[in-house]
C-alpha cells in the first residue's frame, strides 16, 4: 500500500468531516465526534515507520465472534473485505453490560499498535457516524488495531443529557466505565486474534474525548502508553459554571453579531503587535489587556447602535472574558480576547454568510432568547447529570453563584478530569501530550495551562519529561478560526513514546482553499514561537521557541 499517496487523501477528508461537524448549530454539533484532521499527517517524517504492518491473525475472524470475558454481554465479528484503499479487516462488534456498544476493527496486517478514539459533548454517537467511521479506515490503513465506544447510550434515541433518565447507571458508564473497559476488552480481542499481546496502546480524541483521555491517565493509568488529549473537557463542572454565568450575563444585556465584530476589530488592533510582530495573530492573549469599557467606544447614553457597546453590554463582554465568580472571588476562567475574532463559516454560519464572530451560535445565541451551543451543553449537564434524580424543568435562572457551587461536587467526582496526580502513569512511561487553541469558545484554554500547571506543582520539575503541552495561537475548538490549526500530534506523540524523543515543537499549517498560506512552530508550553527578524513571517523555519 501506498502511504505515502493515501495519508494526503485520508488527512483532506478527515479535516472535511472536522469543518462540517463543527458547522451545525446547537449541542449536537458539540456532541458530534471532534476530530483531529491531521493525526498520522507526518508519517513520512516520523522516526519510526508506524505504518509497517506485518502480524498476521493466527485464528480466524468468526472465531472472535465467541470471545467471551466478564463484561460482554453480546459479541458478532465479520470478515470486511478491502474497499476504496481500507485493507480487509475484521470487525468486531458488540454490548458491554449494561448498554456499552463498542467496536474493534483489525486489519489482516497489524502494526501491533493499538488505537482509540473518544467521544464528543454528551457522546452517544452511532458507531457507523461518518467522522468515526473515517478515523477508523485511517487507522486500519496503517496496520492499527483501532477501538470505539458510544459510551453506552445511543444520542439519536436519547439526546444530550437524557440518557440517565431511565438508568442511572448510563451516567458512571459516560463519566468514566465505558472508556475503561472498552480499551482493556479491545486490548484482549486484539491478542486473542493475532496470538500477541498489543505493543503499544495510543489514544488520540479532542473535548470529551480529551477529557476521557485524561482520566485514562488518572485513574487507570496501565490502559494506555500514549495519550493525546486535545481542548480536552477537563473541568466539566467549572464549564457548566461558567456558561449559566454567560448566559445570565446575556440575558440582561444581550450582544449582536455586529457589536461583537467592532469588539473583534478592537481587540486586534490592541493586541495584534503585543508579541512584536503584526501578523495577525494574538499569540499569547494573556498579555492582551483589553477592556471593552474603555477600548470600544460607548454609546452615548440612550442609544444603542452597532458601532458601540452601552455600558451594559460593555459589562456582559467584561463577564465572558473574565468567568464566573462566587463570593467575590473567581471561581472558573473566561474565554480569551482573540477567541470572538471573524472567521469565514464560522460555527452555525450558513454556507456562505461571511465571517462570522467566533462567539456566535457558541457563547452568544444568534436567536433573542436562544440557547448557544455552550450554554445547551451545561443546561443538559445541570438537568441531567449533576442531579440525582434528573431535574428535566431545571431553571439555570434560579442558580445562585454563591450559594449553588457545591450542588456541582458529587458531579465532579464523577466526570471531572483535575487530578494532577499523575505519578502511577509517569512511573511506567506513559506520555501525555495535550494541546488547546487560544481561541477556543467552547472550552476555556486556560483550563490546560491551570491543569498543566498544577500538575508540575505535584509532579516536580521532571514532568515534562512525560507530559507536555502546546497552545495553538488563533485556534479555535479542536480546529478552526484564524490560526495554524493543522498539526500532528500523533506522529509526535509515537516518536515520544517508541524513540524516547520528546516534542519540542510541532509544525502546525493553516490551510485555505486547500493551500498552506501560514506555517508556525507550536511550542512546548511556556516556551512560544518568536520571529527571527528575517524572511517570511508565514514560514515557520523563520521562527524559534523561547522562554516568554
Amino acid at each position: 500500500m501506498d502511504h505515502a499517496t493515501l495519508l494526503p487523501k485520508i488527512v483532506r477528508s478527515l479535516s472535511t468531516i472536522a469543518g462540517a461537524a463543527f458547522a451545525a448549530a446547537g449541542l449536537m454539533a458539540v456532541a458530534t465526534t471532534p476530530v483531529h484532521g491531521q493525526a498520522f499527517a507526518d508519517l513520512k517524517s516520523a522516526l519510526v515507520d508506524y505504518s509497517k504492518a506485518d502480524i498476521q491473525p493466527h485464528k480466524t475472524c468468526d472465531d472472535l465472534g465467541k470471545f467471551k470475558n466478564k463484561e460482554i454481554v453480546q459479541i458478532a465479528a465479520a470478515a470486511m473485505p478491502a474497499a476504496n484503499g481500507v485493507p480487509a479487516h475484521c470487525r468486531v462488534t458488540g454490548l458491554i453490560s449494561p448498554e456499552v456498544a463498542f467496536e474493534v476493527s483489525l486489519p489482516e496486517k497489524w502494526n501491533g499498535r493499538f488505537y482509540m478514539i473518544g467521544n464528543g459533548g454528551h457522546a452517544g454517537e452511532a458507531l457507523d457516524d461518518a467522522g468515526r467511521v473515517a478515523q477508523r479506515n485511517q487507522a486500519v490503513q496503517l496496520g492499527f488495531a483501532f477501538a470505539q465506544t458510544n459510551t453506552g447510550h445511543d444520542a439519536r434515541k436519547e439526546p444530550g443529557g437524557t440518557f440517565v433518565m431511565n438508568n442511572p447507571q448510563k451516567a458512571i458508564d459516560y463519566a468514566w466505565r465505558a472508556v475503561h473497559l472498552t480499551a482493556t476488552t479491545a486490548k484482549d480481542i486484539t491478542k486473542d486474534y493475532y496470538g500477541k499481546a498489543v505493543s503499544r496502546a495510543y489514544w488520540n480524541s479532542c473535548s470529551n474525548g480529551g477529557r476521557q483521555g485524561l482520566i485514562e491517565a488518572q485513574r487507570f493509568p496501565d490502559d494506555f502508553d500514549g495519550i493525546v488529549a486535545n481542548a480536552p473537557w477537563s473541568d466539566q463542572t467549572g464549564f457548566t459554571i461558567g456558561a449559566m454565568w454567560n448566559q445570565k450575563a446575556l440575558s440582561q444585556a444581550p450582544v449582536t453579531a455586529a457589536k461583537l465584530a467592532l469588539v473583534a476589530d478592537k481587540v486586534m488592533a490592541k493586541c495584534d503587535a503585543i508579541d512584536g510582530l503584526k501578523d495577525g495573530l494574538i499569540d499569547d492573549p494573556r498579555k492582551c489587556n483589553f477592556h471593552p469599557a474603555q477600548d470600544v467606544p460607548a454609546c452615548a447614553a440612550g442609544t444603542d447602535r452597532a458601532d458601540c457597546l452601552t455600558p451594559a453590554q460593555a459589562e456582559t463582554v467584561a463577564k465572558i472574558y473574565s468567568g464566573p465568580t462566587s463570593n467575590g472571588k473567581p471561581f472558573f476562567t473566561g474565554f480569551m480576547p482573540g477567541s470572538e475574532a471573524l472567521t469565514a463559516g464560522g460555527f452555525g454560519a450558513a454556507p456562505g454568510s461571511g465571517p462570522v464572530s467566533g462567539w456566535m451560535n457558541v457563547i452568544v445565541s444568534a436567536q433573542p432568547d436562544g440557547k448557544p451551543a455552550d450554554f445547551n451543553l451545561a443546561e443538559n449537564t445541570m438537568r441531567y447529570l449533576v442531579f440525582t434524580p434528573p431535574q428535566p424543568n431545571y431553571d439555570y435562572k434560579t442558580f445562585d453563584f454563591d450559594r449553588d457551587i457545591h450542588k456541582l461536587d458529587d458531579w465532579s467526582k464523577k466526570a471531572d478530569a483535575k487530578n494532577p496526580d499523575l505519578s502511577k502513569f509517569h512511573k511506567r512511561g506513559g506520555k501525555l501530550l495535550m494541546t488547546h487553541g487560544w481561541a477556543d469558545t467552547i472550552l476555556q484554554p486556560m483550563a490546560s495551562i491551570t491543569y498543566y500547571e498544577q500538575a508540575v506543582a505535584k509532579n516536580g520539575p521532571a514532568t515534562s519529561d512525560s507530559f507536555r503541552l502546546f497552545m495553538v495561537p488563533g485556534m479555535a475548538h479542536c480546529g478552526g478560526g484564524i490560526g495554524p490549526d493543522r498539526h500532528d500530534p500523533m506522529t509526535a506523540m509515537i516518536n515520544w513514546v517508541e524513540k524516547d524523543k520528546a516534542p519540542a515543537s510541532m509544525v502546525a499549517s493553516r490551510v485555505v482553499d486547500n493551500k498552506v498560506v501560514r506555517t508556525r512552530p507550536l511550542c512546548a508550553y511556556p516556551q512560544v514561537a518568536r520571529y527571527s527578524g528575517q524572511g517570511s513571517i508565514d514560514d515557520a523555519a523563520n521562527f524559534r521557541c523561547v522562554a516568554p
